[in-house]
């Protein structure tokens, strides 16, 4: 299949591009804004309104009371309320939403509001949640084997405790939408949202009306990296509220600040491990306690949690298993889905457990690493078997492709020649399952038009948001075709055309949709191929539709596709197509912890070079190697973009991004100046991907295997290294695992006495 440039970067480039922002808006268009709370727990004993409703050009402030249906927007599990009611649970929460005719107005009439909250203990850290026995729902855990006899046959039993904090998100457009009112109570509703359906779903719930009264309309987004996936809702659910009173349009996007104030992050974790080896290096046991700061409501953390279990071995092979996770309710805006999904923070878990083995044992942790990697027909703890597995395959071909010996012998010569400097390297294998881990959720459809002229409209589920999934699926549609790009035109996703959509999430957008367009479109050529057949006097199995034309036996015939296409026209031919996708084979059974819930998993290692300043505690990462399993990738230079922005992200999470709350529940990384993300001078100077040799996965799209979320791991790989450049500078520093390893705390490692 030919590659194609992202079909949406020539008006990206030129500012052209449409987000809800840019839409244009009716004469009679209000605007929205949120009260929320200043406080992170507490009883609401009043709210003073009156001034602000008096201001000029305020509309209606909207509250609880105003909810025709049910005051609720709690996905998995119903504990979240749209607006406060009696109580505050953590500090942004939404309490009223003001219409006003300007953003000015709604923004002056927030400050006239007053409150006042009898405040209640607030609980920030997973810690304190679980002592005061907080939490969402019940626990869960994963076992493979007999870990307590295990450990008693072990020659080394190591003990620990690691932490990784939350991330931004920090998507490029805020969290936005626009609600307008249509005739008979319909609304439609144009989103930036990861989740059209779950958009749809709970506004009709909150507003007391059928799903069919509600059209979400998504064009693209402007990032999402899974905080648009539930957390695009309330704000589209409360325009909607307000336009269901007023039957006037509503907008709302919000400001920076208020974004990053009231969304959920990445899930804190802090955990504890248990890790016992044998005489040559094999891991016999393990054992994780998991403890994922989920906020003050469930949203997706139950789910995330799940995924963190899925992920607790990594790409190793250990038969003994005991994995647990708590997801902890704290004072917090509920924390919510990130690139990656609990994998990541799973995966940093055992990998500092190696380290720790390592450096107590006195041996190089990729020792313990490559001992330990995945070989087919393995168990996970979950109980699916390991096909196709790539673990070793990509972990020796980084080895023997960057000349991994070399490399550390370079590190080793300039540690020898450096005071002031020093360098670490290491390897991070991965090893990411994909498909939805909610069995059900992993289905999807497509509607593809050919029209009259030959030109072909295709709607999916799948939301555009620089991933370049559009860009895929019309790959799909003009390759089974065998038409010319320009002939295909992707449609907004949009929930009266395609309904019951899944979210776009869990890197299975490309595969799902994808999987649905091929299945339409291959129907449409079945229908084609007869007339084609009869057209030209041969055997159907002759047919074949390539550049725009229709081939007999391989060779091109006069028959036009335009000219097809006018017959069947005249012969009534269908020409519209409706399919519909479930992934095959996969289950998973809660009840009893076990089943097969990935489609495939995605491998790769990384081998990552970092340079200390050991006088200031500032790092470079200088190089970044990696072999990645793309599958048969169907756009090389799409998915090579996706694992250097992905690895971006990875180590911006691992090593910069400190979200900090300060113990009265208040966000103090609440700007740019106080939350750093991964510039130009803190990427990586070089990243090198080299595809892995295979046949790809039959249950990828055209075999080209999911790459959103897995390289994102990648990044973890940067906090070892740095911290082996610590301890080669410091023998006394005693390795702690705390993420992200920041400069003020690489400062602090190197003269630790």
């Amino acid at each position: 299949m030919k590659t194609m440039k992202n079909i949406d970067s020539f008006t990206h480039v030129r500012g052209e591009s449409l987000f809800v922002d840019d839409l244009m808006l009716r004469q009679d268009t209000l605007f929205g804004l949120v009260f929320d709370s200043s406080k992170a727990h507490g009883k609401i004993k009043s709210v003073d309104y009156s001034k602000a409703e008096a201001l000029e050009g305020v509309v209606k402030i909207f509250t609880y009371k105003d909810v025709l249906g049910e005051n609720q927007i709690g996905g998995i599990i119903p504990d979240e309320p749209l607006w406060a009611e009696d109580e505050v649970h953590f500090w942004g929460q939404p309490i009223a939403f003001i219409v006003a005719k300007s953003e000015a107005i709604a923004k002056k009439a927030r400050s006239l509001i007053t409150i006042n909250i009898e405040e209640l203990p607030v609980i920030t850290t997973a810690k304190e949640a679980k002592e005061k026995g907080s939490f969402i729902n019940a626990p869960r855990s994963f076992n493979l084997g007999d870990t307590q006899n295990a450990f008693t046959e072990c020659e080394y039993v190591f003990e620990g405790e690691t932490f990784s904090n939350g991330q931004e998100h920090l998507y490029l457009e805020t969290q936005g939408c626009y609600a307008v009112p249509q005739e008979n109570g319909n609304i439609k509703i144009t989103s930036s949202t990861q989740g059209p359906t779950a958009v749809q779903k709970t506004a009709a719930k909150v507003l007391g009306i059928p799903m069919h009264k509600i059209e979400v309309d998504v064009i693209r987004l402007g990032g999402g990296f899974g905080g648009k996936e539930d957390q695009a809702t309330p704000w589209a659910v409360m325009a909607a509220v307000a336009v269901q009173h007023l039957n006037r349009p509503v907008k709302y996007m919000l400001n920076r600040h208020d974004d990053l104030r009231m969304t959920g992050k990445r899930h804190p974790y802090s955990s504890f491990y248990k890790i016992g080896l044998t005489k040559d290096l094999k891991i016999k046991a393990f054992e994780a306690e998991f403890l994922q700061n989920s906020g003050a409501a469930a949203d997706l953390s139950p789910a995330i949690a799940e995924r963190t279990l899925f992920h607790a071995t990594n790409s190793y092979f250990v038969p003994n298993v005991h994995t647990t996770v708590y997801s902890c309710k704290t004072n917090l805006p509920p924390n919510t889905a990130f690139r990656g999904f609990g994998g990541p923070q799973g995966m940093f878990v055992i990998e500092s457990a190696i380290a720790d083995a390592a450096d107590k044992i006195r041996i190089n942790k990729r020792l313990i690493q490559e001992a330990n990697l995945l070989a087919e027909n393995d168990e996970f703890s979950y109980g699916q078997i390991a096909t196709e597995v790539q673990a070793q395959n990509s972990w020796f071909s980084a080895k023997e492709q960057y000349q991994l010996e070399q490399l550390e012998q370079e590190v080793a010569d300039f540690n020898n020649k450096n005071d002031r400097y020093k360098k670490g390297i290491s390897l991070m294998p991965i090893a990411f399952g994909i498909s939805f881990t909610n069995t059900p959720m992993n289905h999807a459809r497509a509607l593809v038009h050919i029209y009259q002229d030959g030109s072909v409209g295709v709607s999916t589920g799948a939301v555009e948001m620089g991933q370049s999934v559009n860009t895929k699926i019309l790959q799909v549609a003009q390759s089974v075709l065998g038409i010319s790009p320009n002939k295909v035109k992707l449609e907004t996703t949009n929930t009266t055309r395609v309904a019951n959509t899944s979210p776009s999430a869990a890197s299975s957008t490309a595969d799902l949709n994808g999987k649905a367009t091929e299945m339409a479109c291959n129907s449409l050529v079945e229908r084609l191929t007869e007339v084609a057949a009869d057209m030209l006097s041969t055997k159907k199995e002759n047919i074949s539709f390539q550049e725009n034309a229709v081939f007999v036996s391989g060779k091109k015939s006069e028959l036009t596709w335009e000219a097809l296409i006018t017959e069947a026209m005249l012969r009534r031919v269908a020409l519209s197509e409706n399919a519909h996708y479930a992934t095959p084979v996969i289950h998973f059974d809660k009840t009893k912890e076990k089943g097969h819930p990935f489609a495939y998993h995605v491998y790769g290692t990384a081998i990552t070079t970092v340079t200390v300043d050991c006088i200031r505690g500032n790092y470079e990462i200088d190089s970044v190697k990696i072999v990645h399993d793309f599958g048969k990738s169907m756009n090389m230079g799409i998915d090579l973009g996706q694992v250097e922005g992905a690895l971006a992200q990875g180590i911006g999470w691992m090593t910069l991004e400190e979200i900090a709350y300060n113990n009265d529940g208040r966000l103090l990384s609440n700007a740019l100046s106080t939350y750093k993300v991964p510039d130009i001078f803190s990427a990586p100077k070089t990243v090198e991907t080299i595809p892995l040799k295979t046949e790809g996965n039959q249950m990828a799209i055209k075999k080209s295997k999911a790459v959103g979320e897995p390289p994102l791991m990648y990044g973890i790989g940067a906090y070892f290294a740095i911290q082996q450049a610590v301890k080669t500078f410091n023998p006394n520093y005693k390795l702690k695992f705390h993420a992200p390893f920041t400069p003020e705390k690489v400062l602090m490692g190197l003269y630790e006495k």
